[in-house]
């Protein structure tokens, strides 16, 4: 990996000082969730809300809407769908990247007349914001009045709510069942270094959660027994507050992940954390804290439980892969002439790393609910894999 800059390792030096007085300040220890939270989100310091570049090909990743302009201009053929019937039409996009997502799902929108009353942003990275801004005020300036940014999730909304690649980044509590018990697994310090160490769960929802879980990941009830994963609370916090904001419309959820059965299946004892650094992945959170992306998969059956229970209908669960080609990306490919080598080679070799198993077409999981909005959707007319959550 390339070695970061003086001035990158200098404000990486600064997360870590600031993430250790809250250790020390906290009797010494605190949870993995709470570091996650810090290295991410401190202000002006995480990694989220520092100023580095985080997409791209100079970032730490690329995501599907940066990979290419046929994703957003396949998701819009979904949203073509659905906002003719909603009393507001309304488009609410968390963690917009770049604004690329928005910019390609206006452009597709406004080809069949179909643009939404506002196409609203929330997100949390200043630096990406203003690049959001930037984005839309040079490329589709003409439609910038009808894109807003917003600081806090509005009191109720009418519309469609999409999420790619956020649930993710939300930060998740580590568990360490050994046995028949189930620890948190936390962060201290030791000669000036991050490490781990392992406590009794005080939190009663996650202990719940935890000891619901132990059946499922040792089934034998195998002596010795450890495993090591993920529950995110955080996510389904999120999923309560879209359901309790929600009156009329369909949320959109984009993300890498498993049903809980192959989230939490034996063979996977060592969990689902990643972190991104400079378009390398690696295991280790303590890696130059506020310069790397932190991330976990994410737990489809708990998102969908949560949604139910919070009063949403679920509309479907699918691969992206099935999602992108039930909405018609091949025909969007087929828009550009095969003959025009120089713009359709590339668009094809995007498409199969969107849809391709190999890529980004299993693993990636397109979700969606409802309220008040019982019509089918298109992206979900085949693939189901509902019985898999």
């Amino acid at each position: 990996m390339l070695p970061p800059s003086e001035i990158a390792l200098a404000h990486s030096q600064l997360v870590h000082a600031m993430i250790q007085k809250q250790i020390v300040a906290a009797n010494c220890w605190i949870s993995f969730e709470q570091y996650m939270n810090l290295a991410l989100y401190a202000p002006g310091l995480g990694y989220y809300s520092s100023g580095a570049t985080k997409l791209g090909s100079a970032g730490d990743f690329v995501t599907a809407p940066e990979l290419s302009p046929l994703f957003g201009r396949t998701l819009a053929q979904q949203l073509k769908q659905i906002l003719p019937s909603l009393a507001q039409s309304n488009i609410l996009e968390f963690g917009a990247g770049t604004g690329k997502l928005a910019r390609d799902i206006m452009l597709e929108l406004e080809k069949s007349g179909s643009l939404p009353e506002k196409y609203l942003i929330l997100e949390v990275s200043a630096e990406l914001r203003q690049r959001q801004q930037t984005l839309i005020s040079q490329e589709i300036p003409h439609l910038a009045q009808k894109i807003e940014w917003l600081d806090q999730l509005p009191g109720q909304f009418t519309g469609i709510v999409i999420a790619n690649e956020v649930l993710d980044a939300m930060p998740v509590h580590i568990i360490k069942w050994q046995d028949n018990m189930a620890l948190e697994r936390g962060v201290c310090v030791e000669d000036n270094q991050f490490s781990w160490q392992d406590r009794p769960i005080g939190n009663p929802q996650l202990h719940a959660i935890a000891k619901e879980l132990l059946p499922e990941i040792n089934p034998y009830k195998l002596p010795d027994f450890e495993y090591l994963s993920e529950i995110n609370l955080a996510a389904s916090g999120f999923i309560e507050s879209l359901a309790e904001r929600l009156r009329q419309g369909v949320i959109l959820l984009i993300d890498y992940g498993f049903g809980r059965h192959e989230y939490y299946h034996p063979q996977r004892n060592q969990g689902t954390l990643m972190c991104h650094y400079r378009h390398h992945a690696h295991g280790d959170p303590f890696y130059l804290p506020g310069l790397q992306d932190i991330t976990s998969h994410v737990d489809f059956s708990a998102i969908a439980n949560t949604a139910i229970n919070a009063g949403l209908q679920f509309m479907g669960y699918t691969t992206q892969a099935h999602f992108l080609i039930n909405c018609g990306i091949t025909a969007l490919l087929a828009q550009t002439s095969a003959e025009d080598t120089i713009h359709y080679l590339p668009q094809s070799n995007q498409l199969q790393k969107l849809v391709s198993p190999a890529e980004m077409g299993e693993l990636f999981k397109v979700i969606a609910f409802g309220k008040n909005f019982n019509a089918p959707l298109t992206g979900f007319c085949s693939g189901d894999m509902s019985r898999r959550l």
